[in-house]
């Protein structure tokens, strides 16, 4: 047990140590590594493969481990949050791919369009209520609540999304950077910031690149995008998404 005490916390402490800094600002190994997990899951989504999965579990597992050791339980608990979204993904998509023998890509239906707009605003209002409630953000300003729960809930929608291979799901990363990316470099964290950037320039890359089979899988089979007539048509309008 000695020993694997020791192991851990040399573990700890190496994640914890200084990579490089970036305008003054130290990045250490864990959130390095964390979030080139993340843009690593992010181009594997846009190939469409299961691979996205784990390999957003191991990056979680990552920032976990530093979040925990800096005391930041927000941003650890949001960690679980993905980790626990990311399981259901990697077990939706491993069996569409059993049935289907590809990854089912499509657009969403009016109502599922609806369903992700009402989860967006009803759950960052939600759980900005809880935040303010149990005082556990560092920045009490109303704006910075609602900004950090929108970010919360909008990770989750996302992840929901994309475990059911709908295209709208970038469009919900898109929203989700767009706080993101000015908010991390109000709080100073230019790293982050930057790697936010990157984000947004791959999501909207990975938007274009599954619209565009999408919808040439919906013209082949003669169906509008978001149409109701899709669902009733089932799992063929999956038939020239592939890659």
């Amino acid at each position: 047990m000695t020993g694997f005490a020791g192991a851990w916390d040399a573990t700890m402490e190496w994640l914890r140590d200084p990579a490089f800094s970036v305008f003054g600002q130290d990045v250490v190994r864990g959130d390095l590594l964390g979030n080139i997990f993340a843009l690593a899951t992010v181009g594997l989504a846009m190939r469409r493969t299961i691979w996205a999965w784990p390999v957003q579990i191991a990056g979680s597992l990552l920032l976990m481990a530093v979040y925990w050791s800096y005391q930041l339980g927000g941003s650890f608990s949001r960690q679980i949050l993905i980790i626990a979204m990311a399981s259901y993904g990697w077990v939706r998509w491993t069996q569409g791919k059993r049935a289907t023998g590809d990854i089912a890509v499509r657009f969403a239906t009016h109502r599922e369009r609806a369903a992700l707009l009402g989860a967006m605003v009803l759950g960052t209002a939600a759980f900005a209520l809880v935040l303010a409630e149990w005082g556990v953000v560092w920045d009490h300003r109303w704006w910075m609540i609602a900004a950090d729960a929108y970010i919360f809930v909008g990770t989750a929608v996302a992840t929901v999304a994309q475990a059911r291979g709908l295209v709208e799901f970038w469009a919900v990363w898109i929203a989700v950077d767009l706080v993101g990316v000015p908010l991390t470099f109000y709080n100073g964290l230019v790293f982050s910031g930057l790697v936010y950037g990157i984000f947004l320039v791959m999501v909207l890359a990975g938007l274009r690149d599954w619209w565009r089979r999408s919808t040439a899988a919906q013209r082949a089979a003669g169906r509008a995008p978001g149409g109701q007539e899709s669902i009733a048509a089932g799992p063929r309008h999956l038939e020239g998404a592939r890659a």
